[in-house]
């Protein structure tokens, strides 16, 4: 009786260690690539420039933002810094991981400034929410697909 405890808390301890792995694995791996974000994304974003202190204030910016599929974005928006408006143009690259987080490097004109930006896929690829990393920004933004279900 001993013999067949042992095998079955054997069998039991090694069945349930595959199932927490193989779990795991799903988690991470949701099968998120650069085609998972394609399409034009209506956005805004709000936050506050904190440093350097001759610009630092609030901050609120509406636009529409292009993903290729990939790895390629551009947009256009609005900004208002401390109240006062600002057309901006927006070109840059992203990569998305297999669990659907990802980073993008925007170049942001006529400011002159790279933002570097951290982001998550939701919605089956038609929203993501994102933060950009730089020091001296706190800064959020939510995109929502113009096209939901459709990569124009």
């Amino acid at each position: 009786m001993k013999r067949s405890f042992a095998k079955t808390l054997m069998v039991t301890a090694i069945t349930s260690l595959a199932l927490g792995m193989a779990s795991t694995a799903s988690a991470d791996d949701k099968g998120c690539s650069n085609a998972s974000l394609h399409g034009t994304f209506a956005y805004t974003s709000t936050g506050t420039i904190v440093a350097p202190p001759e610009i630092a204030g609030p901050i609120a910016e509406v636009g529409s933002q292009t993903f290729d599929g990939g790895g390629g974005t551009s947009a256009t928006a609005t900004i208002s810094t401390n109240g006062s408006m600002q057309p901006l143009t927006i070109v840059g690259t992203y990569k998305v991981n297999p669990d659907c987080t990802g980073t993008a490097a925007l170049q942001v004109s006529p400011f002159g400034i790279t933002v570097h930006v951290l982001f998550v896929i939701i919605d089956d690829g038609d929203g993501f929410q994102a933060m950009e990393t730089d020091n001296g920004l706190v800064i959020t933004r939510v995109g929502r697909k113009l096209y939901p279900g459709r990569a124009i």
